[in-house]
């Protein structure tokens, strides 16, 4: 991507090599793959370099949109800095009852920790599900449950509620962030997040 600056002002960006009129020339594409940068400044045209050094990951922040500056040397397109995501739940006020937009001490909109909860109780759903049928042949066969597999589940069940009260307890975004990083070792390694995951059963 390139931008064109005239007068120190950017005034227009090139997505796509193009023929382009400048002052009274007329510049073939190829100009783009032909000449140095410091033949295309000299024209005015610029390459945009991207800093995304404040970009954030999108599950937990909310981002800025780019902006563009040109400091006399380079065109930079940058990132302000991110928004955390609300990490509890957002209540209706009592103004926002008054102007009919709820009822106020009710759920406006859920926080990262309900929607986190949400799909770890998904997950857990599915990984008992694989199980399910001793349960069903249980109670119509009065087959009896293998006893790894009552382990299994009891095991799966209370990591649940660990990793609940993890996540209910994070005093924060980056704290909830935190929780389900990976980080590695010295030697490279990657080590087990702090959340922790929930038991499998070994076939």
């Amino acid at each position: 991507m390139y931008a064109l600056v005239t007068n120190n002002e950017i005034t227009k960006f090139i997505n796509h090599p193009k023929s382009m009129v400048i002052g009274d020339v007329r510049y073939p594409a190829k100009i783009f793959s032909v000449w140095s940068a410091s033949e295309l400044n000299a024209i005015g045209i610029y390459e945009v370099v991207f800093d995304n050094s404040n970009f954030k990951d999108e599950k937990w922040y909310i981002n800025t949109n780019q902006s563009y500056d040109f400091d006399g040397n380079e065109v930079t397109a940058s990132y302000g800095t991110a928004t955390p995501k609300a990490h509890a739940d957002t209540l209706w006020t009592a103004q926002d009852e008054t102007d009919g937009k709820g009822t106020e001490g009710e759920v406006a909109t859920r926080g990262l920790k309900y929607n986190l909860i949400k799909d770890l109780k998904s997950q857990v759903s599915n990984e008992l599900a694989k199980t399910d049928w001793y349960i069903t042949r249980n109670t119509e066969k009065s087959t009896a449950i293998p006893s790894a597999i009552s382990t299994h589940r009891d095991a799966v069940r209370t990591k649940q509620t660990s990793m609940e009260t993890a996540i209910t307890n994070a005093s924060d975004t980056p704290a909830l962030e935190t929780l389900y990083t990976y980080t590695t070792d010295s030697d490279g390694v990657q080590q087990p997040r702090p959340l922790g995951e929930l038991p499998t059963l070994e076939s």
